[in-house]
């Protein structure tokens, strides 16, 4: 008979994300933990391990129902040999044989990837992307993330260390960034710079919910705010206009949530500076499965892992 069930894991700078996904893609079940929590390497591998744990006896499963566990993960993946490089967000990380280390514990087969990977994968065949044979898929959170379809396929690069869109420079001086490099897009662009900014603005702490609201009823530093974001990911995306010339780009994760002003904003820039062949094609769309999407494209991972 055949195995019913993946379990896919999104863990990101801020949550950990824990599903049971069917052979269709449906999640049939779901846990978020944060991940603030556990400091310390050690603990969030045990928090990994008692998730499954608890996803298996909660649904009245045996490890023979589940085919295997897809993992999307917020840095440079290894996806052959399921090595974590490091985490630009999260400290402690440095060549972990994550891979291994699940395997032995949870008995299951493991396949590890970049989180906006999953993410592209899903897009690109379940969401807004379905149908492209080219495209570029990006999630806003915590860091800036990014995957690319070419051809039809992930494209992973020679290291599998491509899609790094969070990480393009955009000055030639800027804020450091937490990948190490200076100026990056993710340095300017990533939920807690934009709250930090917020925060000067409002002189209180403000969510990017909060923050999108307010540019929705019209206010002004709110709208300029989220304006300044626009234009600094359209510049970025212009570059990638330019040289991959896809026929999508989407845009998901939390910073997505501003909608219209920040859309409207990176569709006009990227007009205004990428190339007019290339402008003109591409098509920008907001992602469409949501905070689903690393869960599905971890399912996804798993099958064609299999």
């Amino acid at each position: 008979m055949a195995k019913k069930f993946v379990i896919g894991i999104d863990l990101g700078g801020t949550n950990l994300k824990v599903a049971l996904v069917d052979s269709e893609y449906k999640i049939k079940y779901r846990q978020i933990l944060s991940t603030q929590g556990f400091v310390k390497k050690e603990s969030l591998i045990r928090a990994l391990i008692d998730s499954v744990n608890k996803l298996i006896k909660n649904n009245k499963l045996n490890r023979a129902d589940i085919s295997g566990i897809g993992l999307g993960l917020p840095g440079p993946i290894d996806v052959r040999k399921g090595l974590v490089h490091f985490f630009p967000n999260i400290p402690g990380w440095r060549e972990v044989n994550l891979k291994q280390i699940l395997e032995q514990r949870l008995r299951l087969p493991v396949f590890l990837d970049n989180d906006a990977n999953l993410m592209c994968l899903a897009e690109s065949k379940l969401g807004a992307a379905k149908g492209a044979k080219n495209a570029v898929c990006l999630t806003l959170g915590t860091g800036v993330g990014g995957g690319i379809i070419v051809e039809g396929r992930l494209y992973r690069g020679q290291g599998f260390a491509a899609g790094e869109i969070g990480h393009i420079p955009i000055n030639e001086k800027g804020p450091r960034c937490n990948c190490g490099g200076v100026a990056c897009l993710e340095a300017y662009t990533g939920n807690n710079r934009i709250i930090s900014q917020a925060k000067r603005l409002f002189k209180r702490t403000i969510s990017l919910e909060d923050l999108s609201r307010l540019a929705k009823k019209g206010n002004k530093p709110a709208r300029a705010l989220w304006s300044k974001v626009g234009m600094r990911l359209g510049v970025a995306l212009s570059g990638v206009v330019n040289l991959l010339n896809p026929d999508v780009i989407v845009i998901g994760g939390g910073v997505a949530g501003a909608g219209k002003i920040l859309f409207d904003r990176v569709k006009e820039v990227i007009l205004k500076r990428a190339m007019p062949v290339q402008a003109k094609h591409v098509k920008i769309f907001k992602a469409k499965l949501g905070s689903d999407a690393g869960l599905i494209g971890a399912a996804i991972l798993v099958k064609e892992g299999m």
